[in-house]
């Protein structure tokens, strides 16, 4: 049930951010909910090999090679998924760090009403 409840506050952090930002844009709920499945599942099959084949360049940017990926697995998640589309690189860097803090926040509210 834990899990539904995330993947449901992802789809609406999802929905909320293609409504802010111009260059991305989901069609429906039903996509921000699939948006939000693939996502999490690239971050959890994808993102630790990038991860790890990155890391020099990783620990030489201090970190900040980090968004480069995120940014890759939003893009890659753009191309599988027809009704979620992003418009340029620098889109899913944004999307990626507003997308992490609306997640948290969301996610605090949630620990809260347990």
């Amino acid at each position: 049930m834990k899990l539904i409840m995330r993947l449901l506050l992802n789809a609406i952090a999802v929905v909320i951010l293609s409504y802010i930002l111009p260059g991305v844009g989901v069609d429906s709920m039903l996509t921000a909910i699939i948006v939000a499945v693939v996502l999490s599942i690239l971050n959890f099959l994808v993102k630790p090999l990038l991860v790890i084949l990155t890391l020099p360049i990783t620990v030489l940017t201090l970190g900040l090679f980090l968004l480069v990926i995120n940014a890759i697995i939003i893009l890659i998640a753009a191309d599988l998924i027809d009704g979620f589309q992003v418009a340029s690189f620098w889109w899913a860097v944004i999307f990626s760090l507003l997308l992490a803090f609306l997640q948290a926040i969301l996610h605090s509210v949630l620990k809260e009403d347990q």
